[in-house]
């Protein structure tokens, strides 16, 4: 009899779960520890006679694999793959040379970059053979693909059911992670589009129990709450509008509410963190009906701050800039939406990875490359908005060091390194068709002036290659900048002997006059 295995996500139904004997099922998910909790999760799922092998790309498993003593095979065999293409062709020859892999479930733990030289058509038929040996041999292969650019393998695969048996992927929001199944076939049937909210307690993946909610009455659907200043001083516009002096006030009368609209002002920035608890306090507790729209009265607003509004649960954002009549139309179009985005139930989650970063200023060569790979990591920012790098070289008989003196960033996040004679910077959330407008803040005198080239990398797959170039560079290239010369404050304590010295102006004439001069 075949074997069937299993996914190591025990609360799952067996038709999302069950891998039989004979196909290839691939998985997407954002994080390297989700992964590798999966992996070992799986291994322990098995039966005590299952066959099971692992396969690590650029990992080293003897760090990776935990057997579970209790659960799981008795015998784990365990394997590494050059990090290269070359690894993934030859994979079933050097197999083979190993083992017998009938009725084996062979578990692949890759990341994202692994597939960057590979194109589709290359990418089809390494499938389409392994597909092949899998059938042939009657054995599983389970793929899992580590790195936030899963979305873009999903959607080459999407179209893929011939070659694959299964397709899935796990997005990491906060404080659980979305199963999301394109299709999964096996003895049970075909499952698709299935979503499923899972979280990582008692040292396993478990789905989030839902527990259906009563229907609710929305007889407030038309009913808007309103801060009093977004009307401009216009009295109520007819009897749903309810008004209110202070945001406060009008959050604890939307307490209440079940799918109103509720309208906060925003006249500074102080006030961000105070709202983004307010509307995240609403949003969990009130539910998807309720509409928050927020209105900027001046410009407050940065990305990271709106970002973090909508990340904690609002509907809408109005600019500073935009007149009343088109205010009032944007609070139209949000009339009866339902929200769908997933907030985590900790905002200090949401507040600690959607700000900047709590660096500024030149940084170490590993301190950079760390905090811009981390930056880069954090699947809660959006893809390809993260920021930009920029390598800048000086102008013949400038050097880097002397350049760096220059460079005076006044935002918290912008950090810069150096190194082989040219600045490195990183401005987090800057868009790319700003990035001159930044430099022009960030240096007195013109770019142009000081440095002769630059290469600029915006895009996140872009970032995360450089860094890692970058990261594998030896210690001895690192430049440090110049020494930092004597300051005024401590010029002004100089002691002698203990003592400080008094210093004492003495008048100079800068020019003498002749004798001819005084004569005259």
């Amino acid at each position: 009899m075949e074997p069937i295995f299993s996914v190591g996500i025990r609360s799952l139904w067996d038709e999302l779960r069950h891998m039989p004997a004979g196909g290839v099922w691939w998985l997407n998910i954002d994080r390297q520890e989700d992964a590798i909790n999966l992996l070992n999760q799986t291994i322990a799922a098995q039966d005590d006679q299952a066959k099971v092998a692992v396969i690590t790309q650029g990992y080293h498993p003897q760090k990776i694999v935990k057997v579970d003593d209790n659960h799981g095979p008795e015998k784990i065999r365990v394997f590494t793959m050059p990090d290269s293409k070359n690894g993934l062709k030859y994979m079933r020859r050097d197999l083979m040379c190993s083992l017998n892999p009938e009725h084996y479930l062979f578990i692949l733990l890759v990341s994202d970059h692994s597939w960057e030289n590979i194109s589709t058509e290359a990418l089809r038929k390494w499938l389409h053979g392994l597909t092949k040996w899998a059938q042939r041999y009657k054995c599983s292969l389970l793929l899992l693909n580590t790195g936030i650019n899963g979305d873009k393998q999903r959607s080459l695969l999407v179209s893929e059911h011939r070659l694959l048996n299964g397709l899935a992927s796990m997005r990491y929001q906060g404080d659980i992670c979305r199963y999301d199944v394109s299709f999964w076939c096996n003895e049970k049937g075909v499952s698709a589009q299935q979503q499923h909210d899972l979280h990582w307690q008692d040292e396993e993946w478990q789905l989030v129990e839902t527990a259906e909610a009563e229907l609710q009455p929305r007889s407030d659907e038309k009913q808007i709450l309103s801060h009093s200043a977004i009307l401009e001083g216009a009295p109520p516009l007819s009897e749903y509008w309810q008004l209110f002096k202070t945001n406060d006030d009008l959050f604890e009368a939307a307490r209440d509410a079940q799918a109103s609209t509720v309208i906060f002002s925003l006249a500074k920035n102080s006030q961000i963190d105070d709202l983004a608890h307010q509307i995240h306090t609403l949003r969990r507790q009130r539910g998807s009906a309720l509409k928050i729209v927020v209105r900027e009265n001046t410009a407050s607003l940065r990305a990271t701050d709106e970002r973090l509004l909508l990340g904690c649960g609002a509907t809408l954002i109005i600019p500073w800039n935009a007149p009343l009549s088109r205010s009032l139309t944007m609070i139209e179009s949000v009339q009866q939406q339902q929200f769908n985005r997933h907030v985590p139930e900790d905002i200090n989650l949401l507040i600690d990875q959607m700000q900047p970063l709590k660096l500024r200023g030149y940084q170490p060569w590993d301190v950079f490359c760390n905090a811009v790979s981390s930056l880069m990591n954090n699947t809660l920012l959006p893809q390809d908005g993260k920021g930009v790098m920029v390598a800048l070289r000086p102008v013949p008989g400038l050097r880097a060091e002397q350049a760096l003196t220059l460079c005076r960033p006044n935002r918290l996040g912008d950090i810069m390194t150096i190194s082989e004679n040219r600045i490195t910077l990183f401005l987090p959330f800057c868009r790319i068709n700003d990035l001159d407008i930044a430099l022009n803040h960030i240096f007195p005198l013109p770019a142009g002036d000081i440095f002769s080239n630059r290469m600029v990398w915006y895009e996140d797959n872009q970032i995360s290659a450089e860094i890692v170039q970058m990261q594998a560079m030896n210690p001895e290239k690192w430049t440090k900048p110049l020494a930092v010369s004597l300051e005024i404050d401590e010029a002004r304590r100089v002691e002698r002997n203990g003592k400080p010295v008094r210093r004492i102006a003495v008048p100079t004439t800068l020019l003498k006059a002749t004798s001819q001069e005084q004569a005259e």
